[in-house]
Order: structure tokens, then C-alpha cells, then sequence
């Protein structure tokens, strides 16, 4: 009897593992937001003068993508010196990186950090007042500006 049972314990045991169970598969796929979305149509543009003996060259675009999202577009030739590790990029009304954080900083906008040369896109949050009519971009840690291109 014991034999029996152990046997029928086995058994479903056996067919109870061997079950094929299925597997739920849930594929995300993430749109990159800092990417233009179809394709990138420049409305003015401006080519970075050199800052500091930083080595900085390239140019700067700013427009629109094809869902009318607007980014600032650092072209494949945008090179600078990166010793310090990163840039920080923003739009401005001038060519001088003029903080001003009593007021919220009127005359900047953070675009955010540049990293490396080549091209690379920055989306902005806001439409660009037409003002803002340079790119600037500074290093926080050496406290100077390396390069900026007016916008025309």
C-alpha cells in the first residue's frame, strides 16, 4: 500500500512539474523625448566663437521637429575641451553668461549638460522667445565661458 502511494505521489508529482506553463512577454519600447521626433527643421543657427583657448568650434541650430517640439541641435562638427568633465548649455539674450538668480535668471535658460563633442540635441521646455539669440556654454567648475554662437 505504502509502494502504491509512493508511486501515485511521483507520478503526479511528475506530470504536475512537466505542466508547460506560459510565459507573458511585455516589450517596452521608450521614446527618447531629448530626440526630434521625424525630422528637425533648423530656423536660425550660428557657429560658436572660441572662449578661453578652450579649443571650441561647431555650430549651434535651433528648430523645430515634425510634432512642432523645439530643440537646440549641436552640429556633428561641435568640439570643445571637455578637461573639466562637463559644459553646461544655455540660451541667452547675449553673448555673456550673466546669472542672475534673484530674478529667476530672465536673460538664461538651462538647456543642461554637454558631456562630449558631435552632434546632440537639447529640448526646450518653452518656445524661445526670439531675444534669446545666443548659445552659450560655461564651465561652473573653472567659473568661465567657453564658447558662445549667435543665433541669426
Amino acid at each position: 500500500m505504502k509502494k502504491v502511494l509512493l508511486i501515485a505521489s511521483i507520478a503526479l508529482f511528475s506530470l504536475s512539474s512537466c505542466k508547460k506553463e506560459t510565459e507573458t512577454v511585455i516589450e517596452t519600447v521608450t521614446v527618447n523625448a531629448d530626440q526630434p521626433n521625424g525630422t528637425f527643421s533648423a530656423q536660425r543657427s550660428g557657429t560658436f566663437v572660441e572662449q578661453n583657448s578652450t579649443g571650441t568650434m561647431g555650430e549651434a541650430r535651433i528648430g523645430n521637429d515634425s510634432n512642432g517640439d523645439q530643440f537646440v541641435y549641436l552640429t556633428n562638427g561641435f568640439i570643445s575641451n571637455f578637461g573639466t568633465g562637463t559644459l553646461t548649455i544655455y540660451l541667452s539674450t547675449s553673448m555673456n553668461y550673466v546669472p542672475d538668480p534673484m530674478n529667476g535668471n530672465p536673460n538664461l535658460k538651462l538647456l543642461g549638460v554637454v558631456t562630449q563633442s558631435g552632434n546632440q540635441y537639447y529640448k526646450v521646455d518653452m518656445p524661445v522667445e526670439e531675444n534669446f539669440s545666443h548659445v552659450i556654454l560655461w564651465c561652473a567648475s573653472a567659473n568661465i565661458p567657453f564658447g558662445y554662437a549667435a543665433l541669426n
